[in-house]
């Protein structure tokens, strides 16, 4: 407490430790004492109007020139002001003066006092692993309070000593962790959602405060004192406004929300929150039972429609055309909060969830079924895929009943797992091809079952890809109840020459011949690409010298173009 006895008894204020600490001008500093010699004798709230008298005199009413220093200390977070309603007769409008500050009571914020108070660096003796979530939510808590102290601090040294607590208490944190054996939802949401360093202070900062019994109206919600715990002076805040933008990970991907409203001085504010779905998760987390992805196997042992695949990469990952690419992402973008407001204000969509029936058609080995399960991967979904070569040998007879029992079992999974999987069809031209008029009984079968696949397609809610070598065939009715149909071409040189640099092993030798160049010159679909690359891995693998050659690449080439993989029996390379 030595620094505020000095500050409260400094005839020069420009002297006092605290002042060079803070981030303010002399009159604001002013200001500030006066405050503190109140809060310290117990006068929490102090009137604006009697306050600048008191400091600057009423004489030629010089205490209006300061409400622009008494403004500037609210904006960083210093000072706290309450609307007094029994001498606002205008209460129940909005204000919008900063004269109407002469009408307030003010006081230190909360902050500010544990600026003031200088704590200690908190306790690190601590060490080992976390007893539970709580306990390491208390550490997050405590580091964000550094945070708020550095966003108080002007002076170089003491910013730089703080910083340094600030990293060693980060490590301390991290160090804990590595021993901890709990469910951390906060880490799986950071990761999740890749959040970055300064991303995560917000977000703990609005936990922290969804936390505190006094949060919901605190300022510390505010644009203006979150960016300052990320940004070091004002060209740096200004900068990192897009961490809060409308388009910002944060806001886009639903984990944070905010009101909007007009502040006393007329200006617009907004006052962020974790969103309800994100601090349910967190408020009501418990150590998982059996998690999602345990819950959708267990669930897939009942049946023997539906393999279960968990897809590893993400749309990013794979090479195509730069159209396609582009409209992948667009079907991804219904995620995005601005777009499904306004799909709902214009009655386009009546719920959040993504939904989408789509075709995809190309030659074999093009990469369809490798997009189906990357789009899958950027919407955070399993697949639930279906061969429908397999329908008519595996339900013959039974066609109408069984491809409803496609869609029935697909329902009772999603409801029962309280998940929406996306049902991928794979080499569907059995249920896509032009129907036929015939009187023979396994063309009225085939019928008949692709009228009930259009009846369920028709109900169907959700994402639903199907893929198909074939679009020549594919039934008008069918094409009508797709949303897209998006053709997948063989890659042209500039793709190939992509697949087989992501393709090729990264830690091997190759001899002096090799040319990627050469590879890519041969018209191979990105499947085969994949093919070749493995069925020389196991040559080169039992090799003596283990080095990747030229020439092997091309022997394999040369029999995945002339299909003479058909007519070998064992599996990778002819010994």
């Amino acid at each position: 407490m030595e620094k505020l006895k000095e500050f409260l008894d400094s005839k020069n204020i420009k002297t006092s430790q605290i002042f060079k600490e803070l981030e303010c001008n002399e009159n604001e500093a002013l200001i500030l004492q006066e405050l503190c010699k109140n809060h310290v004798g117990a006068n929490y709230n102090v009137n604006t109007f009697s306050l600048l008298v008191g400091i600057f005199g009423q004489a030629q009413y010089k205490y209006l020139d300061h409400l622009k220093d008494l403004k500037h200390l609210i904006d960083l977070g210093y000072v706290t002001q309450n609307t007094n309603i029994f001498k606002n007769n205008e209460f129940g409008k909005m204000q919008s003066s900063i004269l109407n500050l002469l009408q307030n009571d003010i006081g230190l914020s909360e902050h500010f006092l544990q600026f003031l108070e200088n704590k200690p660096l908190f306790n690190m003796s601590k060490t080992g692993a976390y007893e539970d979530y709580l306990d390491y939510l208390k550490d997050e808590f405590n580091r964000i309070e550094l945070y708020q102290k550095l966003s108080f601090l002007n002076s170089s040294k003491t910013n730089k000593e703080l910083k340094n607590q600030i990293k060693n208490y980060e490590q301390h944190i991290k160090e804990r962790l590595k021993s901890s054996k709990f469910s951390n939802v906060l880490t799986e949401i950071f990761k999740e959602n890749n959040l970055n360093l300064k991303e995560q202070i917000i977000f703990l900062a609005l936990l922290k405060e969804e936390y505190t019994i006094s949060g919901e109206n605190s300022n510390a919600r505010e644009m203006n004192s979150l960016l300052l715990l990320v940004s070091e002076g004002e060209f740096e805040r200004l900068k990192n406004k897009n961490l809060l933008d409308e388009n910002s990970k944060l806001i886009e991907r639903n984990l944070v929300d905010y009101d909007e409203y007009l502040n006393p001085f007329g200006e617009i504010t907004k006052s962020f929150f974790l969103s309800d779905e994100v601090l349910q998760r967190i408020v009501n987390f418990k150590e998982p039972k059996e998690n999602k992805k345990i819950q959708l196997k267990n669930a897939l042992k009942e049946q023997d429609i539906f393999e279960l695949i968990e897809p590893n990469t993400d749309i990013n990952d794979v090479i195509m055309p730069q159209k396609t690419k582009e409209l992948l992402q667009n079907i991804l973008k219904q995620q995005n909060k601005q777009v499904l407001e306004r799909l709902s204000k214009w009655g386009i969509k009546t719920n959040k969830n993504i939904e989408a029936k789509i075709i995809f058609y190309g030659p074999a080995g093009t990469g369809k079924t490798m997009s189906a399960l990357s789009m899958a991967k950027s919407m955070k979904k399993a697949v639930l895929s279906f061969d429908c070569s397999k329908i008519l040998s595996k339900y013959v007879g039974e066609s109408e009943q069984n491809v409803r029992k496609i869609f029935d079992t697909y329902k009772e999974i999603a409801q029962n797992c309280k998940q929406s999987p996306i049902l991928l069809l794979n080499e569907a031209d059995q249920f896509l091809s032009t129907r036929v008029e015939s009187s023979s009984g396994a063309d009225k079968m085939h019928n008949q079952m692709q009228n009930i696949f259009l009846e369920q397609i028709e109900k169907f809610s959700g994402v639903i890809i199907a893929t198909t070598n074939f679009l020549e065939s594919l039934d008008s009715a069918f094409s009508r109840r797709f949303d897209y149909k998006i053709e997948f071409k063989k890659p042209d040189f500039k793709e190939r020459l992509l697949i087989w640099e992501k393709a090729l092993p990264k830690n091997a030798e190759f001899d002096k011949k090799f040319d990627k160049n050469i590879l890519a010159n041969y018209e191979l679909s990105g499947a085969q690409i994949i093919m070749v690359v493995k069925n020389t891995a196991l040559k080169v693998a039992i090799s003596k010298d283990g080095i990747f050659k030229m020439t092997d690449f091309l022997e394999f080439i040369q029999k995945e173009l002339n299909s003479s993989f058909d007519t070998v029996k064992t599996v990778g390379f002819n010994a």
